[in-house]
């Protein structure tokens, strides 16, 4: 089992940046494949990124392509989202989640293992 605890969420102004963390519990942080998910009010979660557990290869959403980036690292047991060029659409609570093994998911059902989410406001 695995517990993970997100923090870096704020307010922040369009065209500015936060990096958002996640910090797991346990020892075998590595053999899980993570991802972030975002849920605005009134919406369903959505998929941002995903990294996988092996060669920590990454996927990205279309809509954050090329403004967002997820690294991790398997020392720390921390994953990480950088947010860049942020646009008030890009507001929402950000869930990071975890699943078992190498591969990676864009369905939030896949994940087993969720945080507590933080807050992210971009303001116009």
């Amino acid at each position: 089992q695995v517990q993970l605890v997100e923090s870096g969420g704020g307010l922040v102004q369009a065209g500015g940046s936060l990096r958002l963390s996640c910090a797991a519990s346990g020892r075998t942080f590595s053999s899980y494949t993570m991802a972030w998910f975002r849920q605005a009010p009134g919406t369903e979660r959505e998929f941002v990124a995903t990294i996988s557990s092996s060669v920590g290869a990454t996927y990205h959403a279309d809509s954050v392509k090329g403004r967002f980036t997820i690294s991790r690292d398997n020392v720390k047991n921390t994953v990480y989202l950088q947010m860049n060029s942020l646009k008030p659409e890009d507001t929402a609570v950000y869930y990071c989640a975890a699943r078992v093994g190498a591969l990676r998911s864009v369905n939030h059902a896949a994940y087993d293992y969720w945080g507590q989410g933080t807050q992210v406001t971009v303001s116009s």
